[in-house]
């Protein structure tokens, strides 16, 4: 027993002193590439796919392993178109997937020269979440998107294009129940009212809570297919909710609105800058 051990203790070195680094970048990025496809699929219609194609996988095995040739020639040619199949039908679950991958460097360099903006960004969020709170008291209905790193055009375009400086008065204006754009969503880029009246595209999700309206499943679809920050103001309970990621949280007010949106729009460095001076005022 203890030579076997020996020469198998001997062997797994001898592995290990012949790893290169070019084999640990290999395993990384695999690695890495995992992690996003997990992500991908996690909570979304894409889950059901995956284990679908799991099982094909596994039956294809099986019937090679018994030499069952019919069922093997099937799942063969299954799986040669299947690719073109999950393209086509999961069109916009990849394309968003590929834009999020692609948001997370670009928003990390983009933070190194924000802090010009940060008094700017935060003045916006202020403005915002006070203007939220008074339409939630008052039980009007709202749909602000914060744009990120997805750029938002194909957006933008089913809407009025305004450019205007954030204000309570010009969202109190939007968003009143008898105006012309009061239905549609309001999208902030670059601290500026960029346009209102935009339609949003809703949610498939079949998970999401039935009590919610069109405009919940439209801000959560618009989180789903974009890393916008999304804010919905309920007209029929005046609740104020965040969604991020196709996910739904609910119950703010103007200073945990506040915080939320710091924590979402600024860079992770300025951010934690901002909370360690409030906690020392503390």
């Amino acid at each position: 027993m203890s030579n076997w051990l020996k020469e198998n203790m001997t062997f797994v070195w001898q592995q290990m002193l012949d790893i290169r680094f070019i084999d640990i970048l290999d395993i990384g990025l695999v690695s890495v590439m995992l992690f996003f496809a997990f992500r991908f699929i996690r909570e979304r219609r894409a889950g059901k796919l995956a284990l679908g194609v799991a099982l094909l996988f596994l039956i294809m095995v099986i019937s090679e392993i018994l030499e069952m040739y019919v069922t093997r020639y099937f799942l063969q040619n299954v799986f040669q178109v299947g690719i073109l199949v999950v393209i086509v039908l999961f069109q916009p679950e990849i394309r968003s997937a590929l834009e999020k991958i692609g948001g997370e460097p670009i928003k990390s360099i983009k933070g190194i020269g924000d802090q010009k903006d940060t008094t700017e960004t935060l003045a916006v969020i202020r403005e915002v979440s006070e203007t939220m709170q008074d339409l939630a008291a008052e039980k009007t209905g709202a749909l602000l998107v914060f744009e990120r790193t997805t750029k938002l055009g194909d957006i933008v375009k089913t809407g009025t294009v305004l450019n205007a400086d954030v204000s309570s008065f010009l969202l109190k204006n939007i968003f009143f129940n008898k105006a012309p754009m009061h239905d549609g969503a309001t999208i902030i880029s670059g601290n500026k009212v960029h346009s209102a009246g935009c339609f949003l595209p809703l949610s498939l999700n079949d998970s999401i809570i039935k009590d919610l309206g069109t405009r919940h499943r439209a801000g959560i679809g618009m989180s789903e297919n974009s890393d916008a920050v999304v804010i919905i103001v309920s007209e029929e309970t005046g609740t104020i909710s965040v969604a991020v990621d196709g996910k739904l949280k609910r119950g703010y007010d103007a200073d945990t609105l506040a915080a939320e949106l710091e924590g979402l729009l600024l860079s992770d460095n300025i951010y934690k800058k901002i909370k360690n001076r409030k906690g020392s005022k503390k």
